[in-house]
């Protein structure tokens, strides 16, 4: 299959055949990042632009080391130092880079549809390195890549999702990659974190952790996205730690023998989950890291090469 996309907005609007091409092109990548010298010269010659106006650290390095990793430039532009806080306006922005003939633009912005808006208005290949509470497409790719990797499949597996699924763009991205593989979806956490009317998505709601965990094959722990929160959704940390996070004795009582943790970082430990289980044996949160560069390696250079050919007056 072919990659005909000039922009990576969502996981929503891929296919399944789309998301597995992403996957396989991946795995050539990881094993470019175990040479001595972990580098290709696939995109010698592109410009890539990180564009974070919102914090980051692991995303924002992670694209930064893949663009590296296939001899791209790189350019790293933060809200905080830049024309943002005089005033330009985000298109006016992005109109700017791309006069300075850039290839791809990574952006992550606090605003959902932020990358819409820019694709919509720009020539430049745009990724989307998590917009709002709405998508973070590549985390949800790295966390399969990481999850097939060690199972072996997609197909048939039951994954939970425990946390704040309202606020969290990790859990729709996670939600529609792992539907259209064919795992089965449930999703926990206290009531006023999960929103209504989610089982249109295709998934099972359950406010019990003893429910999320007793069949699950994996277990993907969000982040509490206290930013991103209006109000207060729930009495206080300890309350949701109690009832909610993920400790030694609760695997011991109520998960299957082996089981994967997923978190999309940072971690606030010993909330969401306990120290000795953020570092033990059925942690694979390292994984997801060294992965996700590969999958953003991947992204890159499919979206580049899209646009190449797009340039060269091929239809895309």
């Amino acid at each position: 299959m072919k990659w005909e996309h000039r922009h990576l907005l969502g996981i929503e609007e891929l296919t399944k055949e789309e998301i597995l091409l992403i996957l396989e092109q991946a795995e050539g990548f990881k094993e470019v990042l175990t040479r001595a010298i972990p580098k290709v010269p696939t995109l010698r010659g592109k410009t890539i632009v990180n564009l974070f106006c919102e914090p980051s650290t692991r995303t924002r390095i992670s694209f930064e080391l893949a663009a590296k990793r296939l001899n791209a430039d790189i350019l790293n532009i933060a809200a905080a130092s830049s024309s943002f806080q005089k005033g330009e306006t985000l298109k006016d922005t992005i109109k700017n880079i791309e006069a300075m003939n850039v290839d791809v633009i990574i952006i992550r912005h606090a605003c959902a549809g932020a990358p819409y808006f820019l694709a919509k208005n720009t020539n430049v290949g745009i990724v989307n390195a998590g917009d709002g509470a709405h998508e973070h497409p590549t985390q949800a790719l790295l966390d399969i890549f990481t999850i097939r990797e060690k199972l072996g499949k997609l197909a048939g597996l039951n994954v939970s999702i425990i946390g704040d699924i309202a606020h969290s763009r990790v859990a729709r991205s996670n939600i529609w990659a792992l539907t259209k593989l064919g795992a089965r979806i449930t999703v926990c956490g206290p009531k006023t974190m999960i929103p209504k009317e989610i089982e249109k998505l295709g998934v099972t709601v359950t406010y019990s952790i003893k429910d999320a965990l007793k069949t699950a094959d994996v277990v993907n722990v969000l982040r509490i996205q206290i930013e991103r929160q209006q109000e207060v959704v729930f009495p206080s940390l300890r309350e949701y730690t109690r009832s909610f996070g993920i400790d030694k004795e609760k695997l011991k009582t109520f998960a299957k023998k082996e089981i994967l943790i997923l978190h999309p970082g940072p971690i606030n430990r010993g909330v969401e989950l306990s120290q000795e289980v953020a570092d033990g044996e059925y942690s694979v949160i390292l994984d997801q890291v060294i992965n996700g560069v590969a999958i953003r390696m991947a992204v890159l250079f499919l979206v580049s090469m899209a646009r190449k050919e797009n340039e060269e007056g091929k239809e895309i």
